[in-house]
């Protein structure tokens, strides 16, 4: 992601907005939050975070077995929309 922010960053002009729609994610049981990666990945170039909306996913089915006490966790059902600026300069 942050070859990524780097390339939105070289080639947006000056005053430009950048969005990208992201989803945090559940892997081997542990919740990984790429929504704040990505944040600091486009902030670290020099964007400026304008806005952050959340979408609400709907009709999300889980694939996850509910089985042990110690794997239950909430469905993650929204994904964000972030909404990065290049700075003018």
């Amino acid at each position: 992601m942050a070859k990524v922010a780097k390339e939105a960053y070289r080639i947006l002009k000056n005053g430009r907005i950048c969005a990208i729609m992201v989803a945090d994610i559940r892997k081997n049981w542990k919740f990984i939050p790429l929504g704040h990666y990505v944040i600091n990945e486009f902030l670290k170039v020099g964007f400026i975070l304008k806005d952050i909306i959340i979408k609400e996913q709907h009709n999300c089915k889980s694939l996850i077995k509910w089985s042990q006490r110690e794997h239950e966790c909430y469905l993650i059902k929204h994904e964000y929309i972030f909404i990065f600026q290049k700075e003018s300069r």
